[in-house]
């Protein structure tokens, strides 16, 4: 355990820049799939019909391995972050829409009613009513793609994305213990931490609103 330690402190330079590539990833393509997911929940949450298509093709891609998502897009968009991106963002698509649908339809109809009853427009009733009250379901879902962005981030350095898969498989390649038990460690660490950090502000958020 201590060489583990001590071959982390060593090369901290390293794990920390590529650990930066990894966060920076991460944030950028929950970002992007957070508008795509909410523009595609707008054009279909009026029409059960449409939202069940909508899923079940959503369900159809999130089951397709990353890796085979990867080798087709390469001859469009070539090896690196934009296929890598792409990728994550069409994934993380079935856990936000599917969170954000369920979440927008749990809300009391008479709660909305009453809402349009005082005179509110179609968006101040979601902005104001049925997004902060199907708000701890659509958290699940960010979380949900949170992990899986960090995991897929992981098996993105395949093809050329960066992030801290670079110091994953460059172990595997070299059959250096070192890296794949320090990558492997700060891989999971990382997902822990943005587990716990997600729940925390879903609590804070939730108990503010609760008020």
């Amino acid at each position: 355990m201590g060489d583990f330690v001590a071959y982390w402190i060593s090369h901290q330079d390293k794990f920390m820049e590529v650990l930066g590539e990894h966060l920076v990833i991460v944030g950028v393509v929950l970002a992007w799939s957070l508008l795509v997911a909410a523009l595609i929940t707008l054009a279909i949450r009026r029409s059960r019909r449409v939202e069940g298509a909508v899923l079940q093709v959503l369900g159809a891609l999130y089951s397709v391995p990353s890796l085979a998502l990867f080798s087709l897009l390469i001859p469009f968009t070539g090896l690196g972050l934009t296929s890598a991106t792409i990728v994550m963002v069409a994934y993380n698509q079935f856990l936000l829409v599917r969170n954000i649908v369920e979440g927008l339809n749990g809300v009391d109809p008479g709660v909305v009613e009453a809402a349009t009853g005082m005179g509110m427009s179609p968006m101040q009733v979601l902005l104001r009513v049925e997004l902060p009250l199907a708000f701890p379901v659509i958290m699940a879902g960010i979380r949900l793609a949170a992990i899986s962005t960090i995991g897929i981030a992981t098996i993105a350095a395949t093809i050329n994305a960066g992030g801290l898969g670079t110091i994953l498989f460059s172990g595997l390649r070299t059959m250096n213990v070192y890296k794949i038990v320090d990558g492997t460690v700060l891989c999971a660490a990382v997902a822990l931490v943005a587990d716990a950090a997600l729940k925390g502000i879903e609590h804070l958020v939730t108990k503010r609103m609760s008020r």
